[in-house]
């Protein structure tokens, strides 16, 4: 007996989805109103050096975003400010996720010191507080303990339904709310497996040729539960 040829498996090509990064996109709750309000009351803000904390995926980059755009600030790279402090001047800086690599220290430091010259700001964005860093220079530690601090708390129900709903909206996928409250009831409470959920179910609804449903969303999430890094669907 000749056996069929199995139909072959079609798999979704990646588009490279742009998240929406506006003022307008951002979802706001509880866990992150005072980062929100931080960056919207913009220049009154409490120090020259402001760090925004908070978890992977928490948004921190959203923020910082909607803040480089309004103060017309440049970014730096953490590990690379001393050889752009020339063109600070009086304008705001950002430096996005401080405490992930290398950190100029020195760089840094000079950085600080230029910014309150200035009159101007510095907002650093981290997953952790600067006592963690292993920062060997005194005169910085120093500085860094007087900064400002606004952490985003873990998401809550509202903040991980919001932010799930606009992950599909930045992807233009519809998904009906529904789907949206069981995954924040199924999921761990963190944005960054949020991020990964959403992109699972994108691809398997892609590769199955339909919406997204409960039993769809169930299915990826017992598989990911499962501990498997690609769908076998």
């Amino acid at each position: 007996m000749t056996r069929e040829p199995s139909k072959p498996r079609q798999l979704p090509l990646d588009l490279g989805h742009s998240p929406g990064l506006t003022r307008d996109d951002l979802v706001v709750s509880q866990a992150n109103a005072q980062a929100a309000a931080l960056i919207d009351r913009w220049p009154e803000w409490p120090a020259p050096v402001v760090l925004l904390a908070g978890p992977a995926g928490s948004g921190k980059s959203h923020l910082a975003a909607i803040w480089r755009e309004h103060a017309g600030a440049i970014e730096l790279s953490p590990s690379d400010i001393s050889a752009h402090l020339g063109e600070v001047g009086a304008v705001p800086v950002l430096i996005d996720d401080a405490d992930q690599g290398r950190l100029d220290q020195e760089g840094l430091f000079h950085l600080i010191n230029t910014v309150r010259g200035a009159g101007s700001h510095l907002l650093l964005t981290t997953r952790s507080f600067p006592a963690s860093w292993g920062v060997s220079l005194p005169d910085l530690a120093s500085r860094l303990k007087a900064a400002a601090t606004v952490e985003i708390e873990e998401p809550d129900d509202m903040l991980l339904a919001g932010v799930i709903t606009k992950l599909f909206a930045d992807r233009q996928v519809e998904v009906e709310p529904h789907v949206v409250q069981f995954l924040v009831r199924r999921i761990e409470r963190s944005l960054s497996t949020a991020i990964r959920v959403v992109d699972r179910l994108d691809r398997a609804a892609l590769e199955q040729k339909t919406r997204i449903t409960r039993a769809l969303a169930a299915e990826t999430i017992g598989a990911l539960d499962a501990g498997q890094g690609e769908l076998e669907l």
